[in-house]
């Protein structure tokens, strides 16, 4: 019964940036591990980034370096700053609740010029 809000996908030029944010519902966020995937036409859902209780962070190779995931406790929100972005970046985003299993609705991002 966790419900996660994203917010921040939209239209941006190659190489510009975007923050990404997802709002949990419930009292368990702080000891969940959330997780951020992405899905592009035609192609399967894969998994961007990842970050624990405790703050522990994973990233896709494709992103290591441009990516950053983050979260506040305290907001029972998680973050995904994504800086240079590419073509290939875009993509529908979800965010993902690893205790819960539940998904985000999902939000656009377009890096087009």
């Amino acid at each position: 019964q966790v419900q996660l809000v994203e917010s921040g996908g939209g239209l941006v030029q190659p190489g510009g940036s975007l923050r990404l944010s997802c709002a949990a519902s419930g009292n368990k966020f702080s000891i969940d591990t959330m997780g951020w995937y992405r899905q592009a036409p035609g192609k399967q859902r894969e998994l961007v980034a990842t970050i624990t209780s405790r703050g522990a962070t994973t990233y896709a190779d494709s992103v290591k370096g441009r990516f950053t995931i983050s979260r506040d406790n305290a907001k029972n929100t998680v973050y995904l700053q994504m800086n240079s972005l590419k073509p290939e970046d875009t993509a529908v985003y979800y965010c993902k609740s690893f205790l819960s299993g539940s998904w985000g609705q999902g939000t656009q991002v377009t890096v087009s010029s």
